[in-house]
């Protein structure tokens, strides 16, 4: 029987097999049978107000950030295992009560509403987005994402998505495969990044108060014992894209309990390291952009058991 896609579903016979990502696995998504585990519900984790992200998307303010849970990607050192480890049943929310919760913190002045992992669920945030739209037509809508996003979704994403906050991770196709199970990863995030590119350009948009109202930025976690991975993932955006995008280099990488005893991941990165990656960032001319400073990992470890992971 021949497939009919739209925005990478396929129904065959009624059955939705979902190629929503670039793991492909055609699967019938009601059952949650494929890579992420995650079926037509809507795995939310966690809505919280969050004001550590990049100073021009948080504002004064701060960011509501929607927690998906699950992931199609299972980096072994995330930070966010609590919630994206697909072997761990995760919470899922009545769409009506999303929408209110979200809600109640735009009513307190949050002008930005961040969508984080949501490659595997993109559907389901467009769904979203477009109910939170009706009544409130200047929101910023920001899409966090691991960057292993499939080409075709980004493009069903122009009207939609203001902000793209991709965490570009890998230039080496073994690191990919042996720490995310992706071997692909490299020219998937390329062609992603590629996409995004062409909507937001490099130049931002900004809102009256100095918030970002449009654009793309560029994120990339230096990674401990990886440095060459690092300054490749560099090379590789001022290349393909330009050394004129806005860059968000990260120092913030900790040893999660998962990779404590892991002979490279078991370590923080090192000042000597980051510093390496640092040169490489001017050397290549990237001017626009914020580097974190080193040692600042204690100010991004959320716990997910609590209402507010990052309190």
């Amino acid at each position: 029987m021949a497939f009919i896609m739209y925005n990478g579903i396929q129904y065959e016979g009624g059955v939705v097999l979902c190629g929503a990502c670039p793991r492909q696995c055609f699967v019938p998504r009601e059952q949650g049978a494929g890579f992420c585990r995650t079926d037509n519900r809507i795995p939310v984790s966690s809505i919280c107000l969050h004001g550590g992200e990049e100073p021009v998307i948080v504002g004064d303010n701060g960011i509501c950030n929607v927690f998906f849970g699950h992931c199609n990607l299972q980096c072994i050192y995330c930070q966010n295992f609590q919630i994206s480890d697909n072997s761990i049943p995760c919470t899922v929310r009545d769409f009506k009560c999303v929408i209110a919760e979200i809600q109640g913190f735009l009513r307190k002045g949050v002008r930005a509403v961040g969508f984080v992992s949501p490659s595997h669920v993109v559907p389901q945030m467009i769904e979203i987005i477009g109910t939170l739209r009706v009544s409130r037509k200047d929101l910023v809508v920001v899409m966090n994402t691991n960057a292993y996003d499939k080409r075709e979704a980004i493009e069903s994403l122009e009207e939609v998505v203001d902000v793209y906050l991709p965490d570009f991770k890998y230039a080496d196709h073994g690191i990919a495969r042996d720490y995310s199970g992706a071997e692909d990863y490299p020219q998937v995030g390329v062609r992603a990044l590629r996409e995004m590119f062409r909507q937001k350009g490099a130049r931002m948009q900004f809102n009256p108060d100095g918030t970002i109202r449009s654009g793309l930025i560029i994120r990339h976690l230096v990674l401990p014992g990886h440095v060459e991975n690092s300054k490749k993932c560099l090379r590789i955006i001022a290349e393909e894209l330009s050394s004129s995008v806005y860059i968000s280099l990260m120092s913030q990488y900790y040893p999660t309990p998962r990779v404590k005893n892991h002979p490279i991941l078991g370590r923080k990165v090192s000042v000597g390291e980051f510093q390496e990656v640092v040169d490489e960032l001017h050397f290549l001319g990237f001017r626009h952009g914020w580097i974190q400073e080193i040692g600042s990992d204690s100010l991004f470890r959320p716990d997910f058991d609590r209402s507010n992971p990052f309190d």
